[in-house]
């Protein structure tokens, strides 16, 4: 079964619908610049909702200690989502599960950046746009090599139109949307989240019968 993240939460509604969607993790997004950003207390406030056995994950873009420290007292059941330039050596310092994004693009190495990040749990791929972040765009499916030696999740554009191509195609971990089922930037659209959480199961249907 892929499992499905809904991430850049801000409201108590969006967490509500995509726990009701069945999402398996929920995303905060801990990077100041971004429109999505909470902080530390109000990510405590919305994942307070969350029953057992959804996961809230915290996004972070080349944060400091303080600022990790200030997140995961506030979320001590937090799996870490790295999507800056942070080395493998600043990930593991955390000591705790940690997924890294990679940006993808033309000419590069994802087996490589894999085997760097060895101790990841996964490797979420997203588009490489300036900035963080996918901006919303999708990237070259090609581009992803067959043996990826950790689990994948497949980010970058995502939306109730292509997921089920995505999860038939590539056969991913996991799943991740953001913009895909906003109607404004952190702003979800319940049915969005509704639509694209069925298709994934769709497509899952498709590939175990």
């Amino acid at each position: 079964m892929t499992r499905i993240k809904i991430c850049g939460l801000t409201r108590e509604a969006d967490v509500d619908a995509a726990v009701a969607a069945g999402a398996d993790a929920v995303g905060f997004v801990f990077y100041a610049k971004s429109p999505r950003y909470v902080s530390p207390r109000r990510a405590a406030e919305l994942a307070a909702r969350l029953p057992p056995f959804v996961t809230p994950v915290g996004l972070f873009v080349n944060a400091g200690d303080a600022e990790l420290a200030a997140a995961l007292e506030a979320l001590p059941n937090m799996l870490v989502q790295f999507h800056g330039d942070e080395t493998p050596a600043q990930c593991a310092r955390i000591r705790r599960p940690f997924l890294r994004a990679a940006r993808m693009e033309l000419g590069f190495d994802l087996l490589d950046f894999a085997h760097q990040f060895s101790e990841a749990q996964a490797i979420l791929l997203d588009a490489h746009v300036e900035g963080y972040g996918g901006g919303g765009k999708v990237f070259d499916w090609s581009l992803i090599p067959h043996d990826v030696s950790r689990p994948v999740v497949l980010s970058g554009g995502l939306h109730a139109g292509n997921v089920m191509t995505g999860v038939r195609q590539l056969r991913p971990w996991a799943v991740d949307v953001s913009s895909g089922v906003e109607t404004a930037k952190g702003i979800k659209d319940a049915s969005l989240i509704q639509q694209f959480c069925a298709a994934v199961r769709a497509a899952d249907a498709e590939l175990n019968a």
